[in-house]
């Protein structure tokens, strides 16, 4: 079968090479896969500056769908023929983030699921919307949990209030998705007015060109009229971080999740002083991913999906993501 691994840093290293087909253990399903979605965090895994340690080669990617065609003795929550996502972490399915949780994500802490076929236990797999396309459904397990963890489970976001979203990437987008589902209004930065102009078809009130308005905090609070953001979905980290501590209201929510916007000195003083609620977010459990879908297929919510890539361009799937030139999630399919 065909297995895209990483012998070696960097995304013009990436291989794409024969391995022999996995037989399913004891609680264990095969899936043939249909299509992946790429998250940033892959980008940093085949670079080398997500884990520089990781023992290479190493199979890629966390978000897959597959169709189950084969299972294991004991096998009870799946059988033949359904399709089914695997669980960005495979042993986190209830309950706080464990150890154990974290040292399975698919991707990064073990090997993810870039191949034709794949062997997860019946725990890491979930049933997604029958409305979803194969490529639909792959864009959920990192992005679409993530902004349901930090909205939702954690966030307890409610109608009325007011987040702001940074950037079009798959967690902003879904965000944006999920606070207006939740009847919350949505305000969005970009750099982009092109997609200031989508954001705002897809039920955002307000856009900020942060490159025309370097000091894009100020104008949040002058659209809040003077009061800041309930919550923040911050995918900036450092470089973002002290803007978002002037854009939220007092007692509001930061929802730490991504580092896209590099290095900066972060000042702490603002999250004592306004009182600020500043959450880590790390994907989300089995039990989230459950309870998403079943908001997905009440509200008949669909992904937005910038690209399909074919199996064979990785390559360029990747440095797609890595130009930042995309509006929603970029997939891959065979």
């Amino acid at each position: 079968m065909k297995t895209i691994i990483i012998p070696a840093f960097g995304i013009d290293n990436l291989q794409i090479i024969d391995r022999p087909e996995p037989k399913p253990g004891f609680g264990q399903v095969l899936l043939k896969m249909k299509a992946w979605s790429l998250n940033y965090r892959d980008l940093l895994v085949t670079k080398g500056l997500y884990n520089p340690k990781l023992k290479l080669p190493f199979v890629p990617l966390s978000d897959g769908v597959g169709e189950v065609i084969g299972v294991g003795e004991g096998v009870t929550r799946v059988k033949v023929g359904e399709r089914v996502a695997g669980c960005f972490m495979s042993r986190w399915l209830a309950g706080d983030l464990t150890d154990i949780g974290a040292s399975s994500g698919l991707g990064g802490a073990i090997e993810g699921v870039a191949a034709e076929q794949v062997v997860l236990h019946e725990d890491a797999v979930v049933k997604f919307p029958a409305h979803l396309s194969d490529e639909e459904a792959a864009t959920l397990p990192c992005a679409a949990v993530t902004a349901w963890s930090a909205l939702v489970t954690q966030g307890k976001l409610k109608a009325g209030d007011t987040v702001l979203v940074q950037g079009t990437g798959g967690v902003s987008i879904f965000a944006l998705q999920f606070a207006k589902m939740l009847g919350a209004r949505v305000i969005a930065t970009s750099s982009s007015n092109a997609k200031l102009d989508r954001v705002k078809k897809m039920g955002a009130s307000d856009g900020v060109n942060y490159k025309e308005t370097p000091a894009w905090e100020t104008k949040v609070r002058e659209l809040t009229g003077g009061q800041g953001v309930d919550h923040i979905v911050e995918v900036g980290g450092a470089g973002t971080f002290n803007q978002s501590m002037k854009a939220v209201r007092l007692g509001g929510t930061v929802s730490l999740i991504g580092v896209l916007a590099g290095k900066g000195d972060v000042n702490l003083m603002p999250v004592l002083m306004k009182s600020v609620r500043v959450q880590g977010i790390f994907v989300g459990s089995r039990e989230m991913f459950e309870a998403m879908n079943r908001a997905l297929a009440l509200h008949q919510m669909k992904p937005i999906i910038d690209r399909v890539f074919e199996f064979k361009d990785i390559k360029t799937a990747l440095g797609h993501m890595e130009s930042g030139a995309h509006f929603g999630k970029i997939c891959v399919q065979l």
